[in-house]
């Protein structure tokens, strides 16, 4: 039925610009509307030419980007930003940190700071998809489109934890590339990468498609590289990574350099199937690997952004860990691939289902699980309410799990003092006490288990994640729920040092500023 809706709007649009009554019509209607479903009303209402349908081979029979280069160049944009002069101790976020250097151009004057970047034009009337870490705290934002037009575009939303942002200038009726399905895009196939590296505008080079559901620990780490950022691999990591970190990237080897970033990967039809965001480098410029933010889940991310201000995000309700042959012989488990569920959280999707601590995810929507990239990018695109199918191997049986994800809900209250509930609510987490088998896990004889960080809060920001054991702060002993009470009651001039373990056993020790 919503099919049938949408083929009688674009009939109707199509009649409509005949009377010249088309823009009466796009006002009615952006609103409602996704990203994609106005790219076809755009495409069925314009002039512009509909990308290609099939790849172009020449008499030589070899693939001919031609087509594809002139469909998307002109939509791809040159982005300068501004950021006020900061002291060492108020620096530009972490994305920019690393990548800046190296991947954003950012150059340190005595002045404003500047850096630039990419970005793809993605709606007619001026919505532009680019990365967070391009935009961030930016206090002015520049647009150059192919054409040489200048704007000035405001940021509408961002996702720290896909590293994507939406941001609109003032236009219309402008060119824009068509949104593409990075589903269907498979290993070894030719891919375009168009951005403006090293501000050479307009720049298009053409590799393939390496490696899908690339997972590299960059957003969100913790290598802040004050240290001259060349002399290490860039997207290495030194902490494990944010807990909300969405990574899935598609691997390419087009050349992509600094100030590619937030750039298009498109597909030899001139579809965009992925955000350029990261290199894999030891010099900062190319050296065969770049990696793309996959545009099915940039799709869900950018509609939030503009519909809600936000992303609306569900969660399973669970922490788990990656099986190689050495993490299944330390769990003592057969299987070497998936995903080893190691704690559920009380009241989340998981737990109602039935999911159990000790399942090994194998599938989820049928596909076959191999690391955490492959079900965090399909959580992604869905919201909270939506059901995602899971399948899981309880001992030699394998069940399937139909998990309705929930939202991120406010930490639940709990019978402390005031001061230890206002302390709870700047950390933004919640505990409960480890029973005799995560004890057993773990190697500890007591402490408490960290079974929800909300996105604002203190753990969130110091990366302290869903799983992690707390066993003392400020070298005090915690082995219960009311001996973090106490202890988050008094801290030590302000600060908490909180110590323990995280998921993976690793040891945690993190030290919090709380006045």
């Amino acid at each position: 039925m919503k099919k049938f809706g949408l083929t009688l709007l674009t009939a109707f649009v199509g009649g409509a610009m005949a009377l010249g009554t088309y823009k009466v019509i796009e006002n009615k209607y952006a609103n409602n509307m996704s990203f994609e479903d106005k790219q076809k009303v755009y495409y069925a209402t314009s002039n512009h030419l509909t990308p290609a349908t099939s790849a172009i081979v020449s008499s030589a029979g070899a693939v001919d980007f031609t087509q594809a280069a002139a469909a998307v160049t002109p939509a791809v944009v040159y982005i300068r930003t501004t950021y006020s002069n900061q002291s060492d101790n108020d620096k530009q976020s972490q994305l920019q940190q690393m990548f800046g250097d190296m991947f954003g151009q950012r150059m340190r004057p005595s002045g404003p700071q500047m850096a630039s970047g990419s970005g793809v034009i993605i709606s007619p009337d001026g919505y532009i998809v680019t990365n967070n870490h391009v935009v961030e705290k930016a206090d002015k934002i520049e647009i150059v489109t192919n054409d040489h037009r200048n704007y000035s575009a405001k940021v509408v939303g961002t996702d720290p934890s896909t590293d994507l942002a939406l941001i609109k200038i003032d236009g219309h009726d402008l060119p824009i590339v068509k949104l593409g399905n990075s589903d269907a895009v498979k290993v070894g196939e030719w891919v375009l990468a168009v951005g403006n590296p090293f501000k050479l505008t307009s720049t298009v080079t053409a590799g393939i498609v390496s490696a899908k559901g690339r997972g590299i620990g960059i957003i969100g780490s913790e290598d802040r590289q004050d240290e001259n950022p060349f002399g290490r691999t860039q997207y290495q990591s030194q902490q494990p990574k944010l807990n909300k970190a969405i990574e899935s990237f598609i691997q390419t080897d087009a050349a992509i350099n600094p100030g590619n970033s937030g750039g298009a990967l498109v597909n030899t039809n001139g579809e965009l199937i992925g955000i350029n965001s990261a290199i894999a480098s030891h010099t900062g410029s190319y050296e065969g690997y770049g990696f793309a933010i996959p545009i099915n889940l940039a799709k869900k991310v950018l509609d939030d952004i503009e519909k809600y201000g936000a992303v609306k995000r569900g969660y399973v309700g669970i922490s788990f860990a990656e099986l190689d042959q050495d993490k299944a012989k330390e769990l003592k488990v057969d299987r070497t691939y998936g995903l080893y569920v190691s704690s559920v959280l009380p009241g989340g999707g998981a737990e109602q289902a039935g999911l159990k601590e000790g399942d090994i995810i194998t599938k989820v929507e049928g596909n076959t699980v191999y690391e955490s990239s492959d079900l965090q990018e399909r959580v992604g695109r869905l919201r909270p309410g939506d059901k995602i199918n899971i399948t899981a191997l309880r001992g030699s049986d394998e069940k399937n799990f139909a998990i309705t994800l929930k939202a991120d809900a406010p930490t639940p209250k709990m019978a402390v003092s005031k001061s230890a509930e206002e302390m709870f609510n700047r950390i933004g987490a919640s505990f409960v006490p480890l029973n005799a088998a995560q004890k057993a896990k773990f190697h500890v004889n007591g402490g408490v288990l960290v079974t929800q960080v909300r996105e604002d809060g203190l753990f969130d920001n110091t990366e302290i994640p869903v799983g992690s054991v707390i066993t003392e702060v400020n070298r005090q002993p915690i082995s219960s729920v009311g001996a973090l009470d106490k202890a988050l009651s008094n801290p030590r001039n302000g600060v908490l040092v909180i110590g323990g373990l995280y998921p993976d056993g690793s040891r945690l020790r993190v030290a919090l500023q709380v006045q």
